[in-house]
């Protein structure tokens, strides 16, 4: 099969690789037929070190199911699913208290197969991670299923986390495709006043028809202030944290009320920040965190059905599975909002 390589900074590769095969009982084969470029993919993007194995890259993914194990009960042969980024068991107590990234069996720590990027998958845990969805891969739905793989779920996360509620006050951080998700979140959850903090006036505007009700474009100390106008003073009850890099951290730090929540859902690339006795006198909780989107995969799916959603609109650009390093090039460049790619 063909599949996206990473071998080095900025130096991405789509290579013949060996076609995977049913390895556990347990597993699903599956042909991919939508995949993406996430933007935490850009994060190796600008700092790995040369490789010459290189690596497998890819972790959004939307497939039909070619084969199955002997043990598999939940799909079959011909369904199309929805893969959740992190693979998860189902039945063991994380799982069943909806953190499956930390599913004993699986999880963060062991995701046990190669990238999404790429023409074939192994799926591990097959009845316990994979969300079957109605249609094939003619489906019109194709976009926005794929969102539940990762950025949809995540965005719904640091709303959630964040305790977003029709009585307040949001701020997004990052005009990014999980930012705008979160505000379509945040929306979800009742709330009525949204800002958020970008620049990008493409993105800004589809942040407006998701649910914002204002946009922010200064940042860093000027973005605080302009947060604080709004808010008489008192800055906003949940601070979504979409960008993962400490400006972002320290700007959530500087328009969060007091007795409010952060919620961080941007990988972090960062191993210290500024948490101390200010945040403490304020009450002010950190929270966020790993996305559990299999927990949220059925509860987001009716809503794009019934299509009183359209998630699939963060792809801006479509590229055939040849063509992946040209989308990573696209969305470093900030010339593509998210890339989809058609194995």
């Amino acid at each position: 099969m063909r599949a996206a390589y990473m071998f080095g900074a900025g130096d991405v590769r789509v290579i013949d690789a060996a076609d995977p095969r049913i390895e556990e009982p347990t597993d699903a084969l599956l042909r991919l037929v939508r995949t993406c470029v996430c933007g935490s993919d850009l994060h190796p993007y600008h700092s790995m070190a040369p490789d010459e194995g290189g690596s497998s890259m890819g972790h959004e993914y939307l497939g039909i199911v070619e084969e199955v194990g002997a043990d598999v009960t939940t799909v079959r042969p011909g369904d199309l699913v929805v893969v959740p980024f992190v693979f998860s068991c189902g039945v063991c107590t994380f799982c069943r208290e909806g953190l499956h990234t930390s599913c004993r069996l699986a999880g963060l720590a062991n995701r046990g197969t190669a990238g999404a990027q790429a023409g074939m998958l192994r799926a591990p845990l097959a009845d316990g991670t994979l969300v079957p969805v109605p249609g094939d891969e003619h489906s019109e739905f194709l976009a926005s299923f794929l969102t539940l793989s990762d950025v949809y779920g995540t965005g719904y996360h640091a709303a959630l986390t964040g305790g977003v509620g029709p009585d307040t006050t949001v701020a997004v951080i990052g005009d990014g495709a999980v930012g705008l998700l979160a505000v379509l979140s945040a929306r979800l959850l009742g709330a009525e006043r949204i800002i958020l903090m970008g620049r990008h006036r493409s993105r800004t505007d589809l942040g407006r028809e998701f649910g914002a009700t204002d946009v922010v474009e200064e940042r860093g100390d000027e973005g605080i202030e302009r947060v604080r106008e709004l808010t008489d003073g008192d800055g906003c009850h949940a601070v979504l944290e979409a960008v993962g890099h400490l400006p972002a951290f320290e700007q959530a730090l500087g328009i969060v009320r007091a007795g409010g929540r952060i919620a961080r859902v941007g990988v972090p690339q960062y191993s210290d920040g500024p948490i101390g006795r200010a945040q403490f006198a304020r009450n002010v909780s950190i929270t966020g965190g790993v996305a559990p989107v299999r927990a949220y995969a059925e509860r987001l799916l009716p809503g794009i059905l019934d299509r009183s959603v359209d998630p699939g609109r963060v792809f801006d650009v479509e590229l055939s599975l040849d063509d992946t390093a040209r989308g990573y090039e696209l969305m470093d460049r900030r010339e593509a909002l998210k890339v989809m790619l058609r194995p």
